[in-house]
């Protein structure tokens, strides 16, 4: 059975492939800079295709880099493990658990979610160099695994409340108390949720840059901050900041490329009670 292409699909196509061309013009100009030499880099020629490709900015970039990609990826594999595991804990609190004023103290938790990084920016600085965190890593650690555990929470919340509670009063009546009920029965089912708060927090970790620049040191910065170092200054070979910036994205391109469907599976989970 043949469907019939009308005047007006041809239209909404024409102007869906204009909208992803013009979106995607910025991503050919890194592409295609980072593979240029310096010489022929001009403003004039910036849409040309390269005369040689010349791979050496990407290894030049990575060595200028390394120390940063090192450091990102402490911050972002310890802030997302620990900020995915306490939310989950939360969750499980808030959804099985419930105590008087719980909800009220649910609401007020979830009010960290609403505050940006740049209100709670001088407050922190001081908190950090009070308690002797300011300028490494464990710092800003700390600041991501706080920050982030009102959104894990809320998900993980919602995805245990859709559990039946007659699995958790039979573990109850065969003696399981709450660590037991969770690692037992909630962990397992978890899965899910641990996937969307895991690729939600590497996200934002991995690409924020505030934080990054003022709350660690030189030798502590990530990798956004080591990118902006990269660009600056009067005279800049962009070759190297582009190719640098396409090693940057290629983290989360790749897990979202490899763990994308399970990000959308993790969040329709338990969106529809039977």
């Amino acid at each position: 059975m043949t469907r019939k292409i009308t005047l007006s699909t041809l239209a909404l196509y024409a102007v869906l492939i204009l909208l992803a061309a013009a979106y995607l013009l910025p991503a050919w100009l890194t592409v295609i800079t980072s593979l240029k030499t310096p010489a022929e880099i001009s403003l004039p020629r910036s849409w040309e295709l390269p005369a040689t490709l010349n791979l050496g900015s990407f290894v030049d970039a990575f060595h200028l880099l390394r120390p940063n990609i090192v450091n990102s990826l402490v911050l972002t594999v310890c802030a997302t493990l620990l900020s995915t595991v306490l939310g989950s804990l939360n969750g499980y609190v808030f959804a099985k658990w419930k105590f008087p004023g719980s909800e009220i103290l649910f609401t007020l938790f979830l009010f960290g979610m609403f505050i940006p990084y740049q209100v709670i920016l001088i407050p922190l600085f001081h908190t950090l160099r009070a308690m002797n965190l300011y300028g490494g890593l464990p710092g800003l650690i700390l600041a991501h695994v706080v920050y982030g555990l009102p959104i894990t929470s809320l998900i993980f919340r919602n995805f245990y409340a859709q559990i039946p509670d007659s699995l958790m009063e039979s573990a109850t009546l065969d003696g399981a108390g709450f660590y037991a009920i969770y690692f037992r029965i909630i962990f397992p089912l978890s899965i899910p949720g641990f996937v969307v708060t895991s690729l939600w927090q590497f996200t934002q970790i991995w690409n924020e840059f505030l934080w990054g620049i003022c709350l660690t040191r030189h030798t502590a910065n990530p990798i956004t901050v080591g990118l902006a170092q990269l660009a600056g200054g009067q005279a800049v070979s962009w070759n190297l900041p582009m190719a640098g910036s396409i090693m940057a994205a290629l983290p989360v391109l790749l897990i979202y490329i490899l763990l994308g469907r399970y990000f959308i599976r993790g969040l329709l989970a338990g969106s529809v009670k039977e």
